[in-house]
């Protein structure tokens, strides 16, 4: 009888363990005040593919599409999502694979602030975020021996491909947690500067991020936030974002040297 009650209790754990599970995956992520949610949990809904593996693919270049030339090159980006993005049934989490396209979304934005969670998952991995389709806030792992002629050592959060003497290319702190954990990244772009927090360390303070593409002018003024592939899975999950209202931008482009 005591074995019974026992394996009974056992049994019963187990099914509360996968229920809350469930329950977890299946609950929309619910967000902060002022934000809107970015990822639902379920689904690739509200984001598109964009040329990437690692690379870049140039705003310009795709403002001079033709409509049919848009439609039909968006079609080709997303089955090419559709093969290396996925969400994990189980936890509700956003999976690369580390190929193909990024993932952007399909909204574009000016003046925002983007929270997002993300794990690297394998050591050396390797990914960023685009602001306005142009590189990037990196994430990578500190300890990569092949990155660290990169860089890698310094952290994540820097604005990797600004110019060499900007400040911003470097983050202000390593503040990563290690591979297979979580880590939770705050970044604000006003114009053309950029704030990063990662782990509640600030990394980057209103540095400019340089326009990788035309070194000589300014980031566009709109465009998407990016999601980048890099030869590594990565995970994301809590995305939000908000966009940030003029009075409130001009607000902290005050607390920076011009």
């Amino acid at each position: 009888m005591q074995l019974r009650t026992t394996m009974t209790a056992v049994m019963a754990a187990v099914l509360v363990s996968v229920w809350a599970v469930e329950a977890r995956a299946q609950a929309a992520p619910k967000a902060p005040k002022g934000f809107t949610v970015a990822f639902n949990g379920k689904d690739l809904s509200g984001w598109r593919g964009r040329p990437g593996g690692g690379g870049v693919f140039s705003p310009y270049v795709e403002a001079k599409f033709t409509p049919e030339e848009r439609t039909s090159r968006q079609a080709e980006w997303n089955a090419d999502r559709d093969a290396h993005w996925s969400v994990d049934a189980k936890t509700g989490e956003l999976v690369s694979d580390g190929h193909g396209v990024h993932l952007a979304t399909e909204k574009t934005y000016g003046d925002f602030e983007f929270l997002v969670d993300w794990k690297l998952t394998q050591p050396g991995g390797d990914s960023g975020i685009y602001l306005r389709d142009f590189p990037q806030v990196q994430i990578w792992d500190p300890n990569s021996g092949r990155d660290k002629k990169n860089g890698a050592d310094k952290g994540s959060g820097g604005l990797w491909n600004n110019n060499p003497d900007n400040p911003g290319r470097w983050p202000l702190a390593l503040a990563d947690k290690p591979i297979g954990e979580w880590n939770t990244m705050a970044i604000r772009m006003v114009g053309t500067r950029v704030w990063v927090t990662l782990n509640g360390t600030p990394v980057v303070v209103g540095q400019v991020l340089d326009n990788f593409f035309e070194r000589t002018q300014p980031v566009l003024p709109t465009g998407s936030i990016e999601l980048q592939t890099h030869g590594s899975e990565v995970r994301f999950r809590n995305v939000f974002v908000r966009e940030i209202p003029k009075a409130e931008g001009e607000k902290l482009l005050a607390t920076v040297a011009k």
